[in-house]
C-alpha cells in the first residue's frame, strides 16, 4: 500500500515538473542566459569588430570615473524624489477617491489615462508642454508675467531634470493611487465606526487606522516603484536623450549610449552588471522590510 501511494505520487511529482518545464525553459532562454553573457562580455573590450578578455578593467575604469558616480548619485536622487512625490500623491488621490464625494466614479475613471496611455505617447505630449515657443506651460507664464519670453524646459540643465521627474510623476502616479485605493477599501468600516462614536477626529482615524492598515501596500509599491523608476527609459529618452550636457543621464541611459549608441558592448555591459547588482540589493531590501512590515502590522 505504501509503495504504491509512493508510485503515485512520484507520477505526479513528475507530471508537475514536466507542466513547468516550458515555461522554465522560457525563463532560460530569455532571463538566464542572456544574464551570463552580459556577465561574460563586461569582462571583455568586445565592440562591433570583435572581443578580447580585459579582466576587471572594465570595473576599474567605472570605479575611477568621476563621471560614472556623478551618474549613480543623479540616478538615485532622481529614484528618490521621484517615488516620494508619486507615493504623497497618490495616497492623497486615493484618500479623495475613498470619500463620498458626488461623482467619484467618474474621477476614478479619469485617473486612469495617464497610466494607460503609452509612455511614448504621453512623453510626446509632454515636449509640446514644455516647448519654449509655442508650448502651454510657456505661454501661461508668460501671461501671468513670471517670465518676460519664451522659455525652454528641457534647454537648461536644471529645468530639464525636474521636468523629467514630472513627467515620470504623471506617468506612475495613476497605478500607485488605483493600488492605495483598493487596500483603503479593505479596511473594516468597523473601525471607523467604532473610532468615531469614541470622538476621533478625521486626522486622528486616518494617521490611526488607514496608515497602519495601508501600512504593507504603502511599502510594496513604495519599493517596486523605486526598481520601475530605477529602470525608467522612454521618459529620459523620449524628452531630452539624456541632456542637456548628461543632466538627465541616469544609469540606464548611460548604459544604452555606451553599449548599443557607441557600440561598446563590453564596457555596456558592466554597466549592466552593475545594475543587476543594485536592483538586486532593492529586491533583498523589499523582501526584509515587507516582512518586518507585516509582522508588526499584520498581514493583510
Amino acid at each position: 500500500m505504501a509503495s504504491r501511494a509512493k508510485k503515485i505520487l512520484s507520477s505526479q511529482t513528475t507530471f508537475a515538473w514536466l507542466l513547468i518545464l516550458p515555461a522554465a525553459a522560457y525563463l532560460m532562454l530569455i532571463v538566464v542566459w542572456p544574464l551570463i553573457e552580459t556577465f561574460r562580455l563586461s569582462f571583455t573590450n568586445a565592440n562591433i569588430g570583435g572581443e578580447s578578455y580585459v579582466g576587471w578593467a572594465n570595473y576599474e575604469k567605472l570605479a575611477a570615473s568621476k563621471k560614472f558616480h556623478q551618474t549613480i548619485g543623479r540616478t538615485f536622487y532622481w529614484m528618490f524624489l521621484s517615488v516620494i512625490l508619486k507615493l504623497v500623491m497618490g495616497l492623497i488621490g486615493a484618500t479623495l477617491l475613498n470619500a463620498k464625494l458626488p461623482g467619484k466614479g467618474i474621477f476614478r475613471v479619469l485617473v486612469m489615462p495617464p497610466w494607460i496611455i503609452p509612455v511614448a505617447i504621453g512623453c510626446i505630449g509632454w515636449l509640446w508642454l514644455y516647448n519654449g515657443q509655442f508650448g502651454v506651460l510657456s505661454g501661461a507664464l508668460q501671461w501671468l508675467g513670471i517670465i518676460d519670453g519664451p522659455f525652454e524646459f528641457l534647454a537648461y540643465k536644471d529645468s530639464a531634470f525636474y521636468s523629467a521627474i514630472v513627467t515620470d510623476i504623471w506617468v506612475g502616479t495613476p497605478m500607485i493611487t488605483i493600488f492605495f485605493l483598493a487596500a483603503m477599501q479593505g479596511v473594516s468600516r468597523d473601525l471607523y465606526e467604532a473610532a468615531y462614536v469614541d470622538g476621533a477626529s478625521r486626522f486622528y482615524r486616518f494617521r490611526r487606522i488607514t496608515l497602519p492598515q495601508i501600512m504593507p501596500v504603502i511599502v510594496s509599491m513604495a519599493l517596486l516603484s523605486a526598481i520601475w523608476t530605477f529602470n525608467s527609459f522612454e521618459i529620459v529618452w523620449i524628452l531630452t536623450e539624456g541632456g542637456p550636457r548628461h543632466a538627465t543621464t541616469t544609469l540606464i541611459i548611460d548604459t544604452y549610449k555606451t553599449a548599443i549608441a557607441s557600440f561598446k558592448f563590453g564596457p555596456g555591459a558592466a554597466r549592466a552588471v552593475v545594475i543587476v547588482i543594485l536592483l538586486s540589493i532593492f529586491s533583498i531590501i523589499y523582501m526584509v522590510v515587507l516582512k518586518k512590515i507585516e509582522k508588526r502590522f499584520g498581514s493583510k
